[in-house]
C-alpha cells in the first residue's frame, strides 16, 4: 500500500511540472478552458505622467515676449544710369527728367531678442545688412534707434544695441544642446509686420546641415510657424528658455511649410560673445 501512494505521489509530481512547463512554454497547446482570461495592462503611476498645465503655455510666452522686439531698417540704393542719358544730345533735348540714379529707399522688417539689460540685442545678419537706420519697437511699444555693434555673416548672425536705459527684460538663455527631438518650442517674432506672434511647434530635427543657407551651419529644424519677418527671433523651449534663433524657412511661395531653421542659443552665444568684445568674430586657421 505504501508503495502505491509513493508512485501516485510521484506520477501526480512529474503531472503537475509537466503542465506548468506547457503552460508557460507552450499554452497555445493547452484548451481554451485552461487559459486565463486576464489581460496584463502596463500603466503608469498616478500622476508621474506629462500634464500640460490648465493656462498652456502663457507663462512661458510671457517670460519671452518683453524680451523680444520688433525690427525696421531702411537703406538707401542708387539705380544705374539709362544708356541714353550718357548721350549729350539726349540730355539737351530732354533734360534730366530720366535722370534714373536718384537715390531710393527701401525698407525691411525683422526680430531680434534682447540679452542685456543695458540694450545689447542678437539678430540675423540678413536683417540687419547693408541698413542704413535700424529702429527698434519694443513689445511696451517703446522704440529707438539701433546702432550696428558688429555682425558676422557666416553664421547669419549680428548684434546691434539700443540706449533705453538700463534695465531693459533680457532673455533668458537655454542650452540647445540638452534639446531633444519633440520636445515642444515656441516662435517669437513680428511675421509679415503684424505685430509680435507666438507660435508653437516641436524639435523635429537636429544639427541640420549642408542647406546652402550658411557657411557653418548646425541648425535646429522646426514645425513652430516661421514666416519672413520671424528673422532674428527667439526660439524657446516651454519654459521660455532661449533655445535659437530664427534664421530661415524652407518654401517655394515665402509662406510657413512647418520646415524651419533657427541657430542654437550654443553657437549664437558665442559669436555674440566675441562681438560684443571685439565688434567682429574671429577664428582659427591653418597656414
Amino acid at each position: 500500500m505504501r508503495k502505491f501512494w509513493l508512485l501516485f505521489a510521484q506520477a501526480t509530481t512529474i503531472g503537475l511540472a509537466v503542465l506548468f512547463i506547457v503552460h508557460t512554454l507552450k499554452p497555445g497547446l493547452l484548451p481554451n478552458a485552461a487559459r486565463s482570461g486576464v489581460v496584463t495592462l502596463y500603466e503608469n503611476a498616478p500622476g508621474s505622467g506629462s500634464v500640460l498645465p490648465s493656462a498652456g503655455f502663457s507663462a512661458a510666452a510671457q517670460k519671452v515676449m518683453p524680451a523680444v522686439v520688433n525690427i525696421f531698417t531702411t537703406s538707401e540704393i542708387r539705380s544705374q544710369n539709362n544708356a541714353f542719358m550718357d548721350d549729350p544730345r539726349f540730355r539737351f533735348f530732354f533734360g534730366d527728367q530720366y535722370e534714373d540714379n536718384a537715390p531710393q529707399q527701401t525698407s525691411s522688417l525683422g526680430s531680434g531678442v534682447l540679452v542685456s539689460h543695458d540694450g545689447y540685442i542678437l539678430t540675423n545678419h540678413h536683417v540687419v545688412e547693408a541698413a542704413d537706420q535700424i529702429e527698434v519697437a519694443m513689445a511696451d511699444g517703446h522704440k529707438a534707434k539701433a546702432r550696428i555693434i558688429g555682425s558676422d555673416p557666416e553664421t547669419d548672425l549680428a548684434v546691434i544695441k539700443i540706449e533705453l536705459g538700463k534695465d531693459l527684460p533680457a532673455i533668458t538663455f537655454g542650452h540647445s544642446e540638452e534639446a531633444h527631438v519633440g520636445d515642444i518650442v515656441l516662435a517669437v517674432g513680428n511675421p509679415f509686420g503684424v505685430g509680435q506672434t507666438v507660435t508653437m511647434g516641436i524639435v523635429s530635427a537636429l544639427k541640420r546641415n549642408h542647406l546652402g543657407l550658411n557657411t557653418f551651419e548646425n541648425f535646429i529644424q522646426t514645425d513652430a510657424a516661421i514666416n519672413p519677418g520671424n528673422s532674428g527671433g527667439a526660439l524657446v523651449d516651454a519654459n521660455g528658455n532661449l533655445l535659437g534663433i530664427n534664421s530661415a524657412i524652407y518654401s517655394p511661395n515665402g509662406g510657413s511649410l512647418g520646415i524651419g531653421f533657427a541657430i542654437p542659443v550654443s553657437t549664437a552665444k558665442k559669436v555674440m560673445e566675441q562681438i560684443i568684445q571685439s565688434g567682429s568674430v574671429t577664428r582659427g586657421w591653418i597656414g
